[in-house]
Formats: structure tokens, C-alpha cells, sequence
């Protein structure tokens, strides 16, 4: 069991992934009580060094015994890794996991810290980081479901491509020039065009469900039911790659049990922590993607009453999908965590 510290023994699994080296950064940015960092791959890296707080920190290869005197483990490099070492990690330390292995498993909670903190007091060893797409959406919802009560959530996501990886951001570019310039380019991330294009299948292969739905989409179906601890909410969603490098936007449309006006959102909102209301329409002002990179909050704008439904509300949200996304709200769980001991 995780004891109270002055300072902790962090181990960050992945460390050399686009989403790991957000996770270093931010421990530094946010002066995490770091006592000694463990920065661990999954493929041997002879001599990779990577920065933390002035230092130089080997990268070593992952492993069973990898763990000993750690007290908590972020973890992002992939779901296989997850499902064979976190239960390992588990018996050492806290296992924050930001891949879907354990998403949905009964037995570990899943948390936004600004949704549902509470559910970190029942872990048995693993927490689990939800989905960028989700964790942006119930961070906008939240306050309005414990005000209204929201019924039905209809969602269409526009995904950046560095939610894909930092291959799939190269490709984009690639691609890109290769169609300004008049050629082709021969793709091996998406199944079509990226370049000028949108694509609405995540992941990029063995997408689909049964139901037609992709498993992006029923992530965004069943982590916002665990969360809100409420399995009768109705959620559609559909969820669309786009030549976007950073950040991921989303129009949102919800059905409330109680009448909440527009402004009365707002206003909500506004006071709401980790969110950002631009909503100025007479200046053009409302959330864009290239102003919500590299940021931690939430941005919720475009805030209006649904002229079809008397108790709907439409929105738009935008986040940095690799920081409040993922690796932010790792290192937030973990700050509450260690909060709460």
C-alpha cells in the first residue's frame, strides 16, 4: 500500500512515446514531489538518455523486476505492455495506466479528476486514465449533469493525427507536400488519404464493432456511463480523424432531465475547474485547435439552446489531446492520490 511521503519514487513506462515524454514534462512543470524517476521502453535503447529537472536519466529496457522501490508507475506504452507488467507493478506500486487494458474492468477505477475523484479511494492497485476523446467531454458535461441530470449525449469527435502517434503526424505532413507538389504518397498509418481529408474510422485498423459503432466510439459510450456512475444515459457517438496536427474538437449535443438554459451553462461553466469558456460569437471568438495545444485546460464554446429538443444544449469542446487527454490527467490522478493519503 502506498504510504505517505515526502516525496515519491515515480516510474514512467513508455518513456520514450510521444504521451511519455509529455508525462516527464509535466511532472517537472508541476513540481511533482519526485524523488527518483525511472524512465523504462519496452526495446532496448543502448545509451538513450532522456531530461529530467537538469538531470540525464537512462532509459532501461522494461521488465518484471523493474518495479522494486517504486511507489507509483505511469504507464503508456500500449495495451499489450499494460496487461502483462501492470499487474506486476500492481504488487510494488500504484499502476496510473493510460491504455484501455483495464479501462472497463469492474475492479479498477476510471478517473477525471474533475469528474469523479472520489473513485480513486476504492483502487486495488491500478487506476485507469480514460480516453482523450472522453476525458474532454466529461470534463464539459460534468458540471451540467450534476445540475440537470444529462439523459442523452450525441458526440461527433474531429481527432488530431498525433492521436495516432507521431508516425501518423509525419505521414500528414508527407502526404501533404507530396499532393502540393503534384505526387502520391504511399500511405502505412491510415486506410485512406489524410492530406485535405476526413476519416471517420479511429483506430485506423480493426475499427469496427458489431453494432457498426467503432471502438473509439463505444469507449466514449461506456467510460462516460462508468464515470458518471449512471448506465441509462443514451451516448452516440461518431468519431473522425482530421489533418490536424494537435488537439482534438468536438461537437456535443445532450438532452437534460431539467431545463438548463444556455447562459445558465455558461455560467456554470466558467466557475467550473479545468474549463475555459470562449464563447464570444460577435467577435468570432470560440475554442480552436492550434490555441488549445500545448494547454491544460478544456476549452467550451459555441454554448447554445438545441432548437430541436426543449431541453437541449449544444456546445463545442476542444483540449490538447496528449495533455488533458492522457498524460496530464495521469499525473492529476496521481497528485490526488498522494493527496489523499
Amino acid at each position: 500500500m502506498l504510504q505517505k511521503k515526502e516525496r515519491y519514487n515515480v516510474a514512467v513506462i513508455g518513456a520514450t512515446g510521444a504521451v511519455g515524454g509529455e508525462m516527464i514534462s509535466i511532472l517537472e512543470e508541476r513540481k511533482f514531489p519526485v524523488d527518483q524517476i525511472r524512465l523504462l521502453a519496452s526495446a532496448r535503447l543502448p545509451g538513450r538518455k532522456l531530461k529530467f529537472a537538469g538531470k540525464e536519466v537512462p532509459v532501461e529496457v522494461l521488465g518484471e523486476d523493474s518495479f522494486h522501490g517504486i511507489d507509483i508507475a505511469l504507464f503508456s506504452a500500449g495495451g499489450g505492455r499494460s496487461k502483462q507488467f501492470a499487474p506486476i507493478a500492481a504488487k510494488e506500486a500504484v499502476v496510473i495506466d493510460n491504455t484501455s487494458a483495464f479501462r472497463m474492468d469492474p475492479d479498477v477505477p476510471l478517473v477525471v479528476p474533475e469528474v469523479n475523484p472520489e473513485d480513486i479511494a476504492w483502487h486495488k492497485g491500478i487506476i485507469g486514465n480514460p480516453n482523450c476523446s472522453t476525458i474532454q467531454m466529461v470534463v464539459a458535461l460534468k458540471p451540467i449533469h450534476d445540475v440537470a441530470r444529462i439523459k442523452r449525449i450525441v458526440v461527433t469527435t474531429f481527432q488530431s493525427v498525433s492521436g495516432a502517434g507521431a508516425r501518423a503526424v509525419d505521414e500528414m505532413y508527407k502526404e501533404t507536400q507530396a499532393i502540393l507538389d503534384g505526387g502520391s504518397y504511399e500511405r502505412s498509418i491510415f486506410p485512406h488519404q489524410i492530406a485535405f481529408n476526413a476519416i471517420p474510422q479511429i483506430p485506423q485498423s480493426d475499427a469496427f464493432t458489431e453494432n457498426g459503432y467503432t471502438y473509439e466510439e463505444m469507449k466514449m459510450v461506456d467510460e462516460t456511463r462508468k464515470m458518471f456512475h449512471d448506465d441509462s444515459i443514451m451516448v452516440s457517438a461518431t468519431c473522425v480523424r482530421v489533418p490536424v496536427d494537435k488537439s482534438h474538437s468536438e461537437a456535443v449535443n445532450i438532452e437534460t432531465e431539467k431545463k438548463i438554459t444556455a447562459d445558465e451553462v455558461r455560467e456554470l461553466l466558467s466557475k467550473a475547474e479545468g474549463i475555459e469558456v470562449v464563447d464570444d460569437i460577435a467577435n468570432e471568438q470560440y475554442p480552436l485547435a492550434i490555441n488549445a495545444a500545448g494547454r491544460d485546460e478544456v476549452f467550451v464554446g459555441r454554448i447554445r439552446e438545441d432548437i430541436s429538443c426543449p431541453n437541449g444544449i449544444d456546445m463545442w469542446v476542444v483540449s490538447d489531446n496528449s495533455r488533458k487527454g492522457a498524460a496530464l490527467n495521469a499525473i492529476q490522478i496521481a497528485e490526488r492520490l498522494i493527496a489523499s493519503l
